[in-house]
């Protein structure tokens, strides 16, 4: 592969967004889980048990606001590039992806700043009732900002409501551009892997702070909230998630095709489980497969035809990156599915453990704790299936990536590719390293509520 400016700003622009990413899919989710830790906390409020709630909402906010300071900045980095690295789809395609971002800034964006203040600094100086509409002002501005982020995502996907003049697209319909065919299934998948991402956070992070003898009368009521979400949204992502498979089957079976190593068409293909994807002689070498499970997953339909990669002749994705990061979000999915159900049955047959304690052993905290950060590998691996697996295409069908890809010298987008690598490094160790002191330094709030005494129970298996 040559490092021709093509190649190195695909790599850039990933870059950029995989480190992006990885903010907004905690806050989306975590945003709300404030609002519910405020709820409890208003509805206990003249209660020992207030004193619990109060402290959990104080130190996951501390954490929401790191984390949506470091998506902002790196957002704006990464809108950027549309211009320096990709000139000519905003030359393009702007009358319709401008709009879209615009409409994030003037709705979502505007919504967020506007109540951030209140939510982060007005809890001892506004009623109860004004600092929980604030906390549900910034959760509706984070989720109205994914809606609009993935409406032109998916538009780029399954393109429709268009018109091309002069070889410019224009919106014809905006409620199609905006509902286009993926965006239902698009939206509905990113939300729960929101869900899942914050939930593991929360859950990995409490556990880190029992394991470290550094809890509060908020970390079990945390903990025990995070495993729950878990437990109901894995099953419900992986639902949301054959939803989309069947989605993207009839609108990109190329990408389906590269997904499962699908070479040539046929009926009752077999699935891949794993293998090594040999682009160069059109076949999986070293493949374990399952007969005719591949047409009944994807298509539900055992003698279902499933189109191969050779009808798609240059306009295919390359097929091992796409192969192997199904597999690894795939895995991952089904790792954390697991995780949330043991941890979750744990709860169950412990019902009668309330206020800080917790149930569990040492060893499941550790688990727990291992898993911190599960939703971001899954969440990764999956936006690298979508994005590499429109290739050819920046928007498929119709714009080819390296159509409009930016005329700069490769080492001008090499030296900037290399600070940016660098930056984005220093700033991911420091974001982790200040998450690790922020939960094992709990600042108390000042409290405007009873505090009841912290009752560390010991950890079930401890010395």
């Amino acid at each position: 592969m040559t490092l021709d400016t093509f190649v190195l700003s695909r790599i850039q622009f990933a870059a950029n967004m995989s480190f992006h990413i990885l903010f907004p899919t905690i806050n989306i989710a975590l945003a709300w889980f404030l609002v519910y830790f405020r709820v409890r906390n208003n509805a206990a409020r003249g209660t020992p048990e207030a004193r619990g709630w109060e402290e959990a909402y104080y130190l996951w906010t501390k954490v929401f606001a790191l984390t949506f300071a470091l998506g902002v900045v790196s957002g704006i980095t990464m809108s950027f590039q549309f211009g320096t690295n990709w000139p000519g789809f905003m030359e393009r395609a702007g009358n319709i992806a401008g709009p879209l971002l615009g409409y994030e800034v003037l709705t979502a964006f505007f919504l967020e700043a506007t109540f951030l203040g209140i939510m982060l600094f007005g809890r001892t100086r506004v009623s109860a009732r004004m600092h929980l509409f604030a906390s549900v002002m910034v959760a509706g501005g984070t989720t109205l900002s994914a809606f609009w982020i993935l409406s032109l995502n998916s538009w780029m996907q399954t393109p429709t409501g268009y018109v091309v003049v002069d070889g410019e697209l224009h919106a014809q319909s905006w409620l199609a551009v905006i509902f286009n065919p993926s965006f239902p299934y698009r939206l509905v998948h990113k939300l729960l892997a929101s869900t899942i991402t914050a939930s593991f956070l929360i859950a990995g992070l409490s556990a880190w702070q029992f394991l470290r003898k550094a809890e509060n009368g908020g970390s079990a009521r945390a903990l025990r909230t995070a495993i729950t979400v878990a437990a109901v949204a894995v099953p419900l992502q992986i639902l949301a998630g054959d939803m989309h498979g069947l989605n993207t089957l009839e609108h990109q079976p190329a990408k389906i095709a590269a997904i499962e190593g699908i070479w040539h068409t046929e009926r009752s293909a077999p699935l891949t489980l794993v293998g090594m994807p040999n682009e160069k002689e059109g076949r999986t070498d070293y493949a374990i497969t399952v007969p005719k499970l591949a047409s009944l997953i994807l298509a539900h339909d055992i003698n279902a035809e499933l189109k191969g990669l050779d009808e798609f002749p240059n306009a295919h994705p390359p097929v091992l990156p796409v192969f192997w990061s199904f597999r690894v979000m795939v895995g991952m999915g089904v790792l954390m599915l697991a995780v949330a159900w043991w941890s979750a049955i744990t709860l169950w047959r412990h019902r009668a453990v309330t206020g800080p304690a917790q149930p569990f052993s040492r060893l499941h905290l550790r688990v727990l704790a291992g898993m911190t950060f599960a939703g971001w590998v899954a969440t990764l691996a999956g936006w690298y299936v979508t994005e590499i697996g429109r290739q050819p295409f920046i928007v498929f069908g119709l714009l080819r990536s390296a159509d409009v890809v930016t005329d700069h010298p490769p080492s001008m987008v090499l030296g900037t590719l290399l600070a940016y690598l660098a930056v984005y490094v220093f700033l991911l160790a420091a974001y982790v390293v200040v998450l690790m002191y922020m939960t094992t330094h709990p600042a108390m709030p000042t409290a405007d509520t009873p505090q009841s005494p912290k009752t560390a129970m010991p950890v079930r298996g401890a010395a």
